[in-house]
């Protein structure tokens, strides 16, 4: 499986939007600012507000519907499992006879 890994503190999961496709995932969210203090009462601020847009592009094809994403303190991880080509199916060929 591929595994992306990021930071999203302050985002409600509800928040977040994920966007995958077989070669690409598109993450995006937005980070509301609490006026708590003016700026000029900040020595040094890293958390950065407002809207936010990530596209990874992916080094394999994922299914689709099997990816999973989970969020725990800030961390979201996104769990992409790999699209298996060397995989096969016989299938079997059906005759519809006239009546």
């Amino acid at each position: 499986a591929i595994v992306i890994r990021t930071l999203v503190a302050g985002v409600s999961p509800n928040d977040l939007e994920i966007t995958i496709t077989r070669d690409m995932v598109t993450l995006k969210g937005s980070r509301e600012e609490i006026h708590e203090s003016s700026d000029d009462d900040y020595f040094h601020r890293e958390l950065f507000w407002g809207s936010f847009s990530r596209t990874i592009l992916l080094p394999e094809e994922v299914m689709i519907d099997e990816a999973d994403a989970h969020e725990k303190h800030g961390m979201l991880e996104i769990i992409l499992p790999k699209l298996d080509k060397n995989r096969s199916t016989r299938l079997s060929v059906k005759s519809q006879q006239a009546k």
